[in-house]
C-alpha cells in the first residue's frame, strides 16, 4: 500500500503558495489537518459587522520600541476605561485607517507633512 504523499504545491498560482501549507502538508483555512484532527483556528473571530467573514492577512514590518511601547499602554489605557475594543489588532485597523484617510486629502495631510519633515 502507497503511503500518502505530499501534493506539490502550485507555484503559478496567483497568490503564490501558502508558506503554511506548503511547510506543514495542510491548508490552515482547511477543517481537517493531515492526520485527520480538527485543524486548530488561526483567529479568534473572523465575522466582520455583518456577519459574513473578513478576509485577514498577517502583517509583517517592524516597529519602533518606543512606538510599540506606546501603542500598548494606550491600548491597556483604553481596556482599562472602559472603551469596547477587542484587541490590538482592532486598535491598529482604527489608527490606520485614520492615517490612510488623512493621507488621502494630500496637501493637507498631517502625516504627510510629518514625512516631509
Amino acid at each position: 500500500m502507497a503511503s500518502a504523499r505530499k501534493k506539490t504545491p502550485d507555484f503559478f498560482d496567483e497568490n503564490g503558495p501558502d508558506p503554511v501549507e506548503t511547510a506543514t502538508g495542510y491548508s490552515p483555512h482547511s477543517a481537517q489537518s493531515p492526520q485527520g484532527k480538527a485543524a486548530p483556528s488561526m483567529a479568534p473571530d473572523n465575522a466582520g459587522p455583518t456577519g459574513q467573514a473578513v478576509g485577514k492577512k498577517k502583517a509583517g514590518f517592524y516597529l519602533s520600541v518606543d512606538l510599540l511601547n506606546r501603542f500598548s499602554h494606550k491600548f491597556h489605557e483604553l481596556k482599562l476605561a472602559g472603551v469596547a475594543i477587542d484587541n490590538k489588532s482592532t486598535l491598529l485597523e482604527a489608527a490606520l485607517g485614520y492615517a490612510l484617510d488623512d493621507m488621502d486629502r494630500g496637501e493637507q495631510s498631517q502625516v504627510l507633512k510629518k514625512l516631509a519633515g
